[in-house]
C-alpha cells in the first residue's frame, strides 16, 4: 500500500524502511479501539505504539514527548527537565496547531522545526515500533532503532513513571 505524507517522505529521504498499517475508521472518523487485535494480527506487540503525547509548558511552548509501552507521562520529570513550573496537557485542537497533524494521527517524527521533542527511553525496549504517520487511518511500523537515529538530535531520558 502506497501512503504520501510529510512522515513518508521523511522515513524515505532517511532511506529507512516503513511498513504501512491501514487502521479501519469507525464511521465517526475514529481510530478503531480493536488496534491491538490489529497489530498482534500483523504480528506487532501493541505495546509497541509509540504515542506523541503533546502538552504545554508555561515558558517552553508546546512539547511532545514520543513514549512507548502505555507508560504515563511523569509531569516532575519533564518539567524538572525542561526547567517549568507548570505543565498541561494540549487542548484538542491545540494539537493540530502545535504540530501540523490532528489527533490520532501525531508522528514523533517530521514536525514543525520550533516544536520540542523529547524521546522516552521505553522507545528502545522495542525492536519494532509504530508511529503515526501524519494521516488519520493509518500507522507506521518501523524499527526502533531507526527511528531512534532519527530522533538523535533530540532530548532523549526517563519521562515516564516507572
Amino acid at each position: 500500500m502506497h501512503l504520501n505524507s510529510p512522515v513518508t517522505e521523511s522515513l524515505a529521504q532517511q532511506q529507512i524502511l516503513f511498513q504501512v498499517i491501514e487502521i479501519p475508521l469507525s464511521e465517526d472518523k475514529k481510530p478503531i479501539r480493536q488496534l491491538e487485535e490489529l497489530l498482534n494480527a500483523q504480528g506487532l506487540d501493541p505495546q509497541s505504539v509509540v504515542r506523541s503525547v503533546v502538552f504545554k509548558g508555561e515558558n517552553t511552548g508546546f512539547c511532545l514527548l514520543a513514549v512507548a509501552g502505555g507508560g504515563r507521562a511523569d509531569w516532575a520529570l519533564l518539567r524538572a527537565h525542561l526547567g517549568e513550573r507548570k505543565c498541561r496537557m494540549a487542548e484538542y485542537d491545540e494539537v493540530p496547531e502545535a504540530t501540523g497533524y490532528v489527533v490520532g494521527a501525531v508522528p514523533p517524527i517530521a514536525l514543525p522545526a520550533g516544536l520540542t521533542v523529547l524521546v522516552d527511553d521505553s522507545v528502545a525496549s522495542y525492536e519494532t515500533v509504530v508511529i503515526g504517520s501524519g494521516v488519520l487511518g493509518y500507522a507506521l511500523a518501523v524499527h526502533s532503532a531507526d527511528l531512534l537515529q532519527f530522533l538523535s538530535g533530540k532530548a532523549r531520558g526517563q519521562f515516564v513513571k516507572a
